[in-house]
This record gives structure tokens, sequence and C-alpha cells, in this order.
């Protein structure tokens, strides 16, 4: 009897040097935002304007301003060559829908990062703490999720973040 395999997530191109792993999406590699020399790298502008964004902890609410990448562009490049992030800004990725499996890298991200996978609901799924710059092993989310949020490497355990915790942002109050 033949096996059945099951079918593969295929690599969809996103973010800042990052990949998400979306079933049934692809862009091909060459599409990808190709490997820089860190001397080289050109990133895009921040994403204005800025908007306030909620995390609710059991430490309490901290509040970011966030640059909101939401167009494929935007995503593709997200926090590229970026040489610094202040503790009180972030970018918030927003796939416009649920994706069932996504996964970051770190293609051409100079600064280590907290990558926040978000489900729709607002609730943090998990979290990839201080991503290392640079490094493309691919960081998955565990589940479905709607928006990831990427902060300063160490920010999420300064915080106390943890996976259960949520974020208050207009997309996750009015997507179903």
């Amino acid at each position: 009897m033949p096996s059945r395999k099951s079918p593969r997530p295929l690599v969809l191109g996103i973010v800042p040097g990052i990949v998400a792993i979306l079933s049934g999406l692809a862009i091909p590699a060459a599409a990808l935002p190709p490997r820089s020399a860190p001397s080289t790298c050109q990133g895009q502008p921040v994403l204005t304007p800025l908007r306030p964004l909620t995390v609710r902890t059991a430490r309490g609410e901290f509040r970011f301003q966030v640059e909101v990448a939401d167009s494929e562009r935007e995503r593709e490049f997200g926090l590229m060559c970026r040489t610094s992030l202040a503790p009180d800004r972030g970018m918030l990725f927003d796939f416009g829908r649920e994706q069932p499996e996504a996964a970051f890298w770190m293609r051409n991200t100079l600064i280590p990062l907290d990558i926040i996978y978000i489900r729709k609901d607002g609730v943090v799924r998990s979290i990839a703490r201080n991503a290392r710059p640079l490094d493309e092993t691919p960081l998955p989310a565990g589940g479905a999720t709607l928006g990831v949020l990427e902060l300063a490497g160490g920010r999420a355990a300064e915080i106390g973040l943890r996976p259960g915790d949520r974020v208050d942002f207009p997309i996750f109050r009015s997507r179903p």
C-alpha cells in the first residue's frame, strides 16, 4: 500500500529577514530579500504612524509604540538592517487573516529580537526569546497565528511576558 504523505508547509518570505511558513502559500526563494553584509544592509524606513499597543502580564500593563507591517513588502523587510530598537518600541506584523502556522528567521536582522506569536484573540501563543541576529534557523509559532510582535531582545523577560498573556491592539478585537 502506498504511503500517504501529509502536505508539507511551504515557505512564504516575510519580515525582517524573516520567513513565515504558511500552509498552501509560497514565494520563490528569488523573491526573498537577499542576504546582505551588515555594513551594506539597507532596510525600510520607520513605518509611520506609530500606534499604541498594550501588553498585559502578571507584572502589569506595558505600553509600546509599534510600527505596523501590514503589507507583503513591509512584512518582508520588517526590522531588517536596523541597528537598535528602543525598549518602548516594536513592530507588529499583521497577517490580515489567521495563519495555520508561522515561523520567523533573522536574515539581515542585526539586533536580537523577542518574537511573540499572537493568536487571533490577542492571547500570546509562544515566544522566541532573544532570536540571534543573522541566524536563519526557523523559529516556529507552534500553532495558528494572526500577528507577531517583535520587541528588543530580552524585553519579554523584563516585563514577565509568557504564553497565555494578552496583547491589546485593534486587530485582535475586530477579527473573527
